[in-house]
């Protein structure tokens, strides 16, 4: 069996197809079960995010995994097979590690260092672990790549300033509106992490805002939202009323989660005055033609990616620091995982040889009656120091070669010469 990392991102797709390539959280349960239903496939992590759909597997043959995990993401988005064609990144073995632990630590985000994605993955190995999708071998290194995501940013800069989605996009509106937006009305749609960042970045980096409301699905979480920042200004509305909030509104942020837009170019077409729509959703949750209109000026995902890449600066050595700790981390994963891979084979191949010699002195049990304790006490500890001297050389050759291509090789025509 084999590690692999099947996924699209936005590194290597446009944001169209990662728009239609994303799967709802509330439906990644159903994915691991499809996942692991498969042949090719014994366990399984999916995380979909706004830029990235991807999933860890512990697979048996490399193609037909490929093929079954390309099915799967098929069928989930309605896109074809052949959308996917030349636009998967596909990591195998240890290079699982490497980019799962880049991923981790920011540095494969539009906004390095984001913390986001850190949450991302924890509920994504939660998930799995609830639907027995995850074994060992997922958890341990999802595990492991989330707390050298941590170490990356207590460790280094990289999570200075502009650090998120959230705070990129309230920084990129309030640029766009030059500044401080005075006593304006703003509405943002959603209520969830990314919304709650938008709401605290906004409240805090424009102090004479008027009213900031917040619309959401369930009424709850927006009033969780607005006892958590605990601030005045804030209102909390139905995501059904969104138009009647419109009016007067100078600032929109949608930070939702849906399969289709919840606002349109009709929506806007009798707009009174100018208004700034920044949608942060992939799938995006306001369609995006409403940019033709002449009192509309939007910004997405796209835009602030672009904002991002310029705005980096003097993070460049900081992301330089990032990456030679997950270069670090990666090497120490990967050599413990070698040491426990040999390990586990030789410690079988040693209970095999045991279990042998002691079944073998009982069968011979009557041969050994004329002896006396000390005579067969010697013939015992003969046996077993001649399956030892025949055993050392496999062993040695077993962990010299614990990781590579070699021992993998070694412990397979082992496990298979002595039906371990």
């Amino acid at each position: 069996m084999a590690l692999i990392s099947v996924g699209i991102d936005h590194e290597h797709a446009s944001l169209d197809l990662l728009e239609r390539a994303t799967v709802p959280e509330h439906e990644w349960a159903k994915m691991l079960r499809t996942l692991v239903s498969h042949r090719n496939i014994h366990e399984a992590v999916f995380v979909s995010t706004c830029l990235r759909t991807e999933v860890v597997a512990v697979i048996d043959r490399f193609h037909g995994a490929i093929d079954e995990i390309t099915e799967t993401l098929a069928e989930a988005t309605g896109l074809s097979v052949g959308e996917f064609d030349d636009r998967l990144t596909v990591n195998f073995e240890h290079d699982v590690a490497t980019h799962l632990f880049q991923v981790a630590a920011g540095l494969k985000s539009v906004v390095p260092g984001e913390f986001e994605i850190l949450g991302q993955l924890r509920r994504a190995l939660e998930l799995a672990i609830e639907e027995q999708s995850a074994g060992s071998e997922v958890t341990d290194i999802f595990q492991r790549a989330i707390a050298s995501g941590r170490r990356v940013r207590a460790e280094t800069a990289i999570s200075r300033g502009t650090t998120s989605f959230a705070r990129a996009a309230a920084s990129a509106a309030l640029d766009e509106l030059g500044g401080d937006i005075g006593e304006s009305n703003v509405v943002v749609l959603g209520a969830g992490q990314m919304a709650t960042g938008v709401v605290k970045s906004l409240l805090g980096a424009a102090p004479r805002l008027a009213t900031l409301t917040v619309l959401n699905r369930t009424m709850e979480r927006a009033e969780e939202l607005k006892s958590e920042v605990n601030d005045e200004r804030v209102q909390v509305g139905s995501l059904d009323s969104v138009n009647e909030h419109l009016t007067g509104v100078r600032l929109l942020v949608s930070a939702l989660e849906v399969s289709s837009p919840v606002l349109t170019r009709e929506d806007f077409v009798d707009f009174s005055g100018d208004i700034l729509i920044v949608d942060l959703g992939v799938p995006r949750a306001v369609s995006s033609d409403v940019g033709d209109l002449g009192h509309v000026r939007r910004i997405d995902i796209g835009d602030l990616r672009e904002r991002v890449e310029r705005a980096l600066g003097d993070r460049r050595d900081a992301i330089d620091d990032a990456q030679r700790i997950v270069a670090d981390d990666v090497e120490r994963f990967l050599n413990e995982q070698r040491a426990r891979g040999a390990a586990v084979i030789v410690r079988e191949l040693r209970e095999h040889f045991d279990e042998m010699i002691t079944g073998e002195l009982a069968r011979r049990s009557h041969d050994l009656e004329g002896l006396t304790p000390d005579q067969r006490d010697s013939v015992v500890s003969l046996v077993r120091s001649v399956v030892a001297k025949i055993a050392h050389r496999p062993t040695v050759a077993l962990k010299e070669a614990a990781g590579t291509d070699q021992g993998a090789r070694l412990s397979e025509a082992t496990r298979n010469l002595f039906d371990l």
